[in-house]
């Protein structure tokens, strides 16, 4: 179709600005709102419009130089062509947004958004790795944007400069293995102290390349594993157990130890800043009884316990809940207790029978928390909930419920730069017992 030229209207949810013409919605990736662009039509593609710009004519008084090379490539970011203030204002109006059209509710007030390391935050991820030819044999990286195809990355302006460094090496290193076409991944994290790599196999590993693993792991200083199926298929390849990785709640005195696969908040910096402003809102003091809802391995419930406060954190996955009090005997804390049980689909009538709770955090994934706010905050009725979210759509639906039907005042929102550079909205809300 012939190039046209029309008005950057918004950005959508996933970053993409957002066009109208002649009775459409287009999506156009790389424009900002305010700008008059000249842009080619495209096809409906899942339900939507897209669109390729071809020129900025007017650019935005936002707009930056991206920082990174490979930004409009790689799909790691989104937003680097927004300078960071107008990207936390992005997330924030999108929290908002959310709020009022899906949950049809108000904050008391807006929080002042959280905001820590914008570069070389990001100490987990998991990079795709493809045999290609026509680029050289192996590449090492992230997907491209809106595409299925890896990015040959050899540097990261977002990874834990620990492991962006070693993004040449690790081309080098999966070139030289046997079987380097069925190796589909490396899922890198990197704790305080230490960095993990994970090497996913499709099919047997010579040892030959177990030696150059260990080559590669004892030059680096990192430690190396090799993963065959799923989880339980993790092993390391040197002689012995691994140091276990940990990070550091520095406020609290206490530090967490998590393997390379497990869950844990990315930015650390930002997740500090997190923990911190839920403790305060829920200020704990030893008379409390505070419920952590998709605990994990105790990101929130440990800092909580060291209040003295007794903290009861639940989680449906097995391995976590021992993490879970693993890491509750490591810290020395006897006031925090993990239990196991699927909040998505079980029977949370249950958590009834470990008595009254006054106090609530959830910290759900994607999907939200609605059968917990439908069953759980009705029977115990807490004076107070700290809603960690990562997605602001379910945030709001479940926010619906919280306050038009359990009858709840939300008393804070407020947006949460955990990805940096990316269109990801985290957020916490506060809702108080009317």
């Amino acid at each position: 179709m012939d190039e046209v030229q029309a008005r950057v209207e918004d950005l959508s949810h996933d970053g993409l600005g957002v066009i109208k013409v002649n009775d459409k919605v287009y999506f156009v990736d790389g424009v900002l709102p305010d700008e008059l662009i000249s842009f080619k039509p495209g096809k409906k593609r899942k339900g939507k419009f897209e669109g390729n710009a071809v020129e900025i004519l007017e650019p935005s008084s936002q707009r930056v130089e991206a920082e990174c090379e490979y930004f409009g490539i790689c799909g790691g970011c989104a937003l680097q062509h927004l300078e960071s203030k107008s990207q936390i204002e992005y997330k924030e109006k999108i929290l908002i947004d959310n709020l009022t059209r899906i949950g049809k509710v108000t904050s008391g007030e807006v929080l002042a958004p959280l905001k820590g390391d914008l570069w070389n935050y990001r100490r987990k991820a998991r990079l795709g790795v493809k045999y290609v030819p026509k680029k050289g044999g192996i590449i090492v990286g992230f997907r491209e944007r809106q595409s299925s195809f890896i990015t040959s990355l050899q540097h990261c302006r977002t990874l834990d400069l620990r492991i962006s460094n070693l993004l040449p090496s690790l081309h080098e290193l999966i070139t030289g293995l046997s079987n380097n076409t069925r190796i589909p991944q490396i899922e890198v994290a990197a704790g305080d102290h230490r960095v993990a790599m994970v090497l996913r196999h499709l099919e047997s590993i010579f040892q030959s390349d177990i030696e150059r693993l260990k080559e590669y792991a004892a030059i680096n200083n990192v430690d190396f594993f090799t993963q065959s199926k799923g989880p339980d298929s993790v092993m390391p390849v040197g002689p012995g157990v691994p140091v276990p990785l940990r990070y550091r709640h520095d406020l609290f005195g206490i530090e967490l130890e998590f393997n390379p696969l497990d869950f844990i908040q990315v930015n650390a910096s930002v997740n500090q800043l997190m923990v911190k402003q839920a403790y305060d809102f829920l200020n704990p003091v030893a008379s409390d009884r505070i419920l952590d809802l998709f605990c994990g391995l105790g990101n929130f419930t440990l800092p909580l316990a060291t209040s003295g406060a007794d903290v009861i954190g639940v989680e449906g996955d097995s391995y976590l809940v021992n993490k879970g009090r693993s890491n509750a005997q490591i810290n020395q804390i006897e006031n925090a207790s993990f239990e196991k049980l699927d909040l998505h689909a079980g029977d949370l009538s249950v958590l009834t029978g470990s008595g009254k709770f006054n106090k609530m955090l959830i910290d759900p994934p994607r999907s939200g928390a609605f059968q917990v706010v439908q069953e759980v905050v009705p029977m115990l009725q807490p004076e107070r909930l700290v809603y960690v979210s990562c997605n602001p759509a379910t945030l709001a639906r479940d926010a619906d419920v919280m306050v038009n039907h359990n009858g709840y005042t939300l008393t804070y929102a407020g947006a949460i730069d955990m990805f940096p550079h990316t269109a990801h909205v985290e957020s916490m809300a506060v809702f108080d017992r009317s």
